[in-house]
């Protein structure tokens, strides 16, 4: 059987690289835990390394982080559905919110379990994803300080989420000088400016970083070290947090080139045939995973020598060259992952996850 392996040291390591850097710029954090799916085991883990806030997706993730931890600092992590507004007041210590219909919602329900809701308003920075627009944005926030049971606590952004629109010094000194404008125009204090995430980090490494910019949202650089700039490890952090261990089931010397006319497989690809693999063969391995779990272009073979051919629903198949490891049926084969692989992989039921030091 398939499993997801957490390296308990890999996360301490990483946390404590990350924690550091924040510290010495004076920079409030939590840690992004959607990737976890609300995997009790694994969010434990997150809130035993010593954070004290944990941002999520899911409302119901929050509830298990409330359970294992009642004093966690909760923060949801996009515009709520209007129909879980009594959830996100319960659940969610904060809220980012970009409509003025959902605001008035958990403004409501704030006042009917008479407490104060906090939300932090999400400005649209380029990426085009959720936030106010810019022009909007004092009309919107007048609006907002009227709301009872209400109390805004910060502005925030979210860059390089769907069109790839990477942070800069720019955008982000906007975003600084947002709060500014909207603090002298209400005469209100606004604590937060939330504009760092994973792909934030380098320019904070590079001295790149505005200094209004106080509050980063982390998930993927925590769990896979990753400089989102580059591509590469950020220096000094680990890519071993998070493993794919699979099973060989099949494994055979086989022809390189199909045999026979081939049309579109049920993925909908058809096979690009190479003249030059005509004749030749290769040991195949078939493990015990396929794209009911993971698409194959979000695994890294920890063995470089290993190529992915491709994976059918539940198979994966895999180019093991002539073999110079010795593989056979029954031996794991060990991944590293991205990002989006691994939330497939939390997701899917039928792949185990496991705990190590």
């Amino acid at each position: 059987m398939a499993y997801l392996k957490l390296y308990k040291k890999a996360l301490q390591h990483n946390f404590n690289y990350l924690d550091e850097l924040f510290k010495k710029h004076g920079i409030k954090w939590g840690i992004t835990t959607k990737l976890f799916c609300g995997n009790r085991r694994f969010l434990k883990e997150v809130i035993d390394l010593g954070i004290g806030e944990v941002h999520d997706s899911r409302v119901s993730n929050l509830k298990v982080i409330k359970e294992i931890n009642p004093n966690a600092l909760t923060i949801y992590i996009k515009p709520p559905p209007k129909d879980i507004v009594s959830d996100i007041v319960k659940y969610a210590d904060i809220s980012l919110n970009t409509e003025l219909a959902t605001l008035k919602g958990l403004s409501d329900e704030a006042q009917r379990q008479n407490t104060i809701h906090k939300v932090i308003i999400m400005i649209e920075m380029g990426d085009l994803r959720e936030g106010v627009m810019r022009d909007d944005l004092i009309n919107f926030y007048e609006k907002v300080f009227r709301l009872p049971g209400i109390e805004v606590v910060g502005l925030g952004t979210n860059l390089n989420c769907l069109n790839g629109v990477m942070p800069d010094g720019d955008k982000l000194l906007q975003l600084a000088l947002y709060k500014q404008i909207i603090e002298l125009r209400f005469n209100k204090d606004i604590p937060l400016v939330s504009g760092g995430t994973s792909v934030t980090i380098p320019l904070l490494l590079r001295g790149q970083l505005p200094e209004g910019v106080n509050h980063f949202r982390v998930g993927e650089a925590l769990f896979f070290g990753k400089n989102l700039f580059t591509g590469g490890l950020i220096d000094g952090m680990s890519d071993s947090v998070l493993e794919l261990y699979s099973q060989i089931i099949e494994f055979s010397e086989k022809p390189v080139v199909p045999m026979g006319e081939t049309g579109l497989n049920p993925q909908g690809k058809s096979y690009k045939l190479e003249e030059n693999d005509y004749g030749k063969t290769s040991w195949r391995a078939i493990l015990d995973i396929g794209v009911l779990d993971i698409q194959p272009k979000y695994l890294i073979p920890a063995d470089n020598r290993i190529t992915i051919t491709d994976a059918s629903s539940d198979m994966l198949i895999l180019d093991m060259g002539s073999n110079p490891e010795g593989y056979k049926v029954g031996d794991m084969v060990r991944f590293k992952l991205e990002y989006m692989g691994a939330l497939g992989l939390m997701n899917s039921y039928y792949i185990e996850k496991r705990i190590a030091y």
